[in-house]
């Protein structure tokens, strides 16, 4: 297949449309980079003069943010690139690495902040309250326009969901530094600090597992989640198919459906009639399963093993 061919077949399954789009998120990533820098410098600097760990936890968090906003940038700007002679399939699957990695260091950072948590139990340090509660409501500023302006994209992309995931993680934990810093203040209340630092991250490694285990699903190659019973019930309700066995699918990305199989048919028909046989499974399996791409090997009475999966 040559270059003008696989411009064709990209735009045949909407992989230019996705390129056109891209330079809007990408925009966006960009402001919500610059936006977060900024924070983490904000709260790593209150952070070490007030003495808060919730705090510091806070900044790492934005800093771990800006880390997985530039790879989640850049792993969109290789989603869009065309398809080559080399990689036939594309790019896809850049998110998904992306979201990955994002997901994972979220996990261990967690982990971190909760080690450091139990030991600030042990040896609680005296925080200033006041410096604690005017950095954490500058973080929640930038977090909340950081989440406003990725919130639209983050609901279709995994790629940026993993990063809208990093930011409402960290809105929500300025808001408990927010609440932390008042109850210091008022009641000296130094337990709550770490108390908040524990809890943000229990949550954070709840959602990002979920991330991990999708993202890993998909480059496991494993089978997307579809009726395979019904599937094979329509497939083989239509005229002159015997029966559909040795089915594959996978995912390119989390949208992105690949599907094959062995169809069996009457080795009498010609070679004109199995047109409809193909575009009858082609048009099911786009309409019912939003397969973007199948493979359909037609035969005889070829395979001894008939079932619908080959294991």
């Amino acid at each position: 297949m040559n270059d003008k061919n696989m411009m064709d077949a990209d735009k045949k399954d909407g992989h230019a449309h996705v390129h056109d789009l891209s330079a809007i998120p990408r925009m966006k990533l960009l402001g919500v980079i610059i936006l977060n820098l900024t924070i983490t410098i904000a709260e790593i600097i209150g952070g070490v003069i007030s003495g808060s760990l919730a705090l510091l936890s806070d900044s790492l968090h934005n800093l771990s943010d800006t880390a997985s906003i530039i790879l989640s940038y850049f792993a969109l700007k290789i989603f869009v690139k065309k398809r080559s002679i080399s990689k036939t399939y594309g790019y896809k699957r850049a998110q998904v690495i992306a979201a990955f990695v994002n997901a994972a260091a979220l996990i261990l950072i967690s982990a971190f902040l909760i080690f450091e948590a139990v030991k600030r139990f042990q040896h609680q340090d005296k925080i200033d309250g006041n410096l604690m509660i005017i950095v954490a409501l500058i973080g929640l500023a930038g977090n909340l326009i950081s989440v406003f302006l990725l919130n639209k994209d983050s609901h279709d992309n995994m790629n940026i969901k993993a990063s809208y995931l990093h930011l409402m993680s960290d809105t929500i934990s300025s808001i408990g530094v927010v609440l932390g810093g008042i109850a210091i203040k008022i009641w000296s209340l130094f337990w709550i600090d770490p108390a908040i630092t524990i809890i943000v991250a229990l949550y954070i490694v709840v959602e990002a597992y979920k991330i991990v285990k999708k993202s890993t699903d998909i480059l496991m190659q494993s089978a997307a989640d579809m009726d395979y019973t019904e599937m094979q019930m329509e497939i083989e309700k239509i005229k002159e198919v015997k029966n559909i066995h040795h089915v594959h699918t996978w995912l390119a990305d989390e949208k992105t459906v690949f599907f094959e199989a062995h169809i069996e048919v009457d080795e009498n028909l010609e070679v004109k009639e199995l047109k409809s046989i193909y575009d009858s499974i082609n048009h099911l399996l786009k309409e019912h399963y939003d397969v973007e791409h199948t493979t359909i090997q037609i035969e005889g009475n070829v395979c001894d093993d008939k079932e619908l999966f080959k294991l």
